[in-house]
């Protein structure tokens, strides 16, 4: 087995095998605490431009199951896992972790401490990396250019090309606008009677409405959310035309931005199916899903913007609901799969909006 190195912008060297592509990456570290679904995470486009830590300690003892990936091919730049199962059980399996990993062009790092990494960038935040094929010459020197580095993830390298034609019909048209989108959000609409219609991160707010939907979904997505100013001024359009809207994480905080609140980066994100998120209305807590390195800012919520959901650890923002017009949005995953279900009534909530909006036209 070939050695493979992690070197951390702060200097910290990490000695392991390499598995998957043998090849080397520059890109921002992160780790999910999830337990499970390690397929939807390696799909997640949200993950484009990271190398992604997997704090569960054996990966892949499921293999390789396709039909519950989130996206046709992985968007992340690297991957480190503990350890690479070699011999996978599950009647769904359809290959080995590490050969899929080979073939899609990802390296991956086994056999490293990933208690000990992930404890560094909890307590340091998150910080640029470099997972290599040899061990580096000069640490320091190449520290210093990871320090340097920018690493800016766009939606554009992860949306649709063109306007994709819905696949099912429904009672509901709705326009998921896909800066990133996972399938399952797709999927879930589709379950509850929505012919939906996937925009590409491009679209404007006139190609948006020429579409004549009932409802618009705002997909989740990488990178920071105030880069995006072309898509936050058309959602300014859009929501002076009323049109029901729901926003999933990144969604949510372009939403927000939309609407004159800001964002700001968080040490080390929420990244793990196991988030506790508080109704402030009602009281209740709900675990959750959630992949996300930004969060609205609660102190510059605008009038007609009320708080509805807090992380239950830090207090962040995870949720709003707009009094002005008809949109809410959250900040974690309710379409979750191979994370937890408790969500999911919140597209049913949705589907609500969009039936009073549009019985209300048609009477």
């Amino acid at each position: 087995m070939k050695k493979g190195y992690l070197l951390l912008a702060n200097g910290q060297l990490y000695e392991g095998t390499l598995m998957g592509a043998e090849k080397s990456v520059m890109a921002e570290l992160v780790f999910t605490t999830a337990m499970t679904g390690y397929l939807e995470t390696l799909t997640d486009p949200s993950y484009e431009g990271q190398i992604v830590i997997q704090t569960f300690p054996t990966i892949g003892n499921y293999g390789v199951i396709p039909p519950d990936f989130e996206s046709r091919a992985p968007k992340l730049s690297g991957y480190i896992a503990r350890e690479i199962c070699d011999e996978p059980c599950n009647f769904r399996n359809e290959g080995r972790l590490n050969d899929w990993l080979v073939a899609q062009g990802i390296p991956c790092l086994t056999g490293v401490d990933t208690r000990a990494l992930t404890r560094t960038i909890r307590n340091a935040g998150v910080m640029n990396a470099a997972l290599l094929t040899e061990k580096p010459d000069d640490i320091g020197a190449l520290a210093e250019q990871l320090k340097a580095l920018p690493f800016h993830p766009s939606i554009q390298d992860v949306t649709c090309e063109g306007i994709q034609q819905a696949r099912t019909e429904g009672e509901y048209r709705v326009a998921l606008w896909d800066f990133g989108a996972k399938e399952n959000i797709q999927r879930e609409l589709e379950k509850r009677g929505c012919a939906v219609t996937v925009v590409p991160a491009s679209a404007t707010a006139k190609d948006i409405l020429a579409l004549n939907p009932d409802g618009l979904m705002l997909s989740n997505g990488p990178g920071d959310p105030a880069d995006n100013t072309e898509v936050i001024r058309n959602l300014q359009e859009l929501m002076r035309h009323g049109l029901p809207t729901f926003g999933i994480c990144l969604g949510h905080q372009l939403l927000a931005l939309s609407q004159g609140a800001k964002t700001v980066k968080l040490k080390y994100g929420h990244r793990g199916a196991n988030q506790p998120a508080r109704d402030v209305k009602t009281g209740l807590s709900y675990m959750t899903s959630q992949n996300h390195g930004f969060a609205v800012d609660i102190d510059t919520l605008p009038a007609g913007a009320s708080l509805r959901f807090v992380n239950g650890n830090d207090g962040t923002c995870e949720g709003i609901d707009y009094t002005e017009m008809p949109a809410f949005s959250v900040q974690f995953h309710p379409e979750a799969c191979g994370g937890p279900l408790d969500t999911r009534f919140l597209f049913d909530r949705f589907i609500a909006m969009m039936g009073g909006n549009k019985h209300a036209a048609e009477s």
